[in-house]
């Protein structure tokens, strides 16, 4: 007997068309740069975060509505925004860097594409955090003061974790195409490990902030976990066969992969 496919809503028909479209836009930013040169990389670079985003919105928006999904999404993009900005003025919490002038518009000198990746990759987090955590859809507003802030406390750290490991991928891959610069050079591929000690915290501090206006542990984790899937996927073939940086490659693809496998292992123990 063969088993009919569940139909998909409008919103998750949205959603994965939006994935569609943005994987199509990623594959395409090594066609544009031989093409057009790298003068066209930011461009083709900002196409794809924005398909992102916007499949990340239709989720959020789908999960808790237009008012409650906007006012966590402003949330998101100004404390980030707030954060690299800070980071990039006085060096806290990421170390010293600067942006080029290659990604526009800029505010405070910091692109406004900036807090956009922010939000594209946090709600996938947040879903690797719901998979992860040892308690399904995890009350994080409950009666009983310490289960609930040892719950939260867990779900804020996985999240961080699911977070940081794609930025193995990111900075270095930034840096190589010179959207921004490190005063110096350290440890990891060019980049100060106190970088993804301020990933860690900063991210922590925004999921700490949304969580006090949204639930963001019950959002609907399948196509969340399938677009931090992609990015993982993207990531590490981009970086491996085109871009030529294996080793974040490598380093990258172990990390949010031991992410994804921790996830995976949990869905099956339960």
């Amino acid at each position: 007997m063969i088993r009919t496919l569940p139909r998909l809503s409008s919103q998750e028909r949205l959603v994965y068309g939006m994935v569609v479209v943005w994987i199509l836009t990623m594959i395409s930013v090594p066609i544009v740069r031989w093409t057009l040169g790298d003068a066209a990389l930011p461009t083709a670079v900002s196409l794809g975060v924005l398909m992102q985003v916007i499949a990340v919105c239709v989720v959020l928006i789908s999960a808790w509505g237009v008012r409650r999904a906007l006012t966590t999404i402003g949330v998101i993009v100004a404390l980030a925004w707030l954060t690299e900005f800070i980071g990039h003025t006085t060096g806290f919490p990421f170390g010293s860097y600067d942006y080029t002038p290659r990604l526009q518009p800029q505010v405070g000198g910091v692109p406004l594409l900036i807090p956009l990746a922010w939000l594209m990759m946090l709600p996938p987090a947040w879903a690797m955090a719901s998979v992860i955590n040892l308690t399904p859809q995890p009350p994080l507003r409950g009666e009983r003061g310490r289960q609930t802030w040892g719950v939260r406390l867990r779900f804020i750290v996985v999240t961080a974790l699911a977070f940081t490991a794609w930025d193995l991928f990111l900075d270095p891959q930034m840096v190589a195409w010179d959207l921004w610069r490190w005063e110096v050079p350290g440890a990891y591929f060019g980049i100060p490990l106190v970088n993804f000690a301020g990933w860690l915290l900063a991210s922590a501090l925004i999921t700490f902030a949304a969580s006090r206006i949204a639930p963001i542990h019950t959002l609907p984790t399948r196509p969340l976990v399938i677009i931090y899937i992609i990015t993982w996927l993207l990531e590490t073939g981009g970086l491996a066969l085109f871009w030529g940086l294996p080793g974040p490659a490598l380093v990258g693809f172990v990390a949010m992969g031991g992410m994804l496998l921790w996830a995976w292992r949990r869905s099956r123990g339960r």
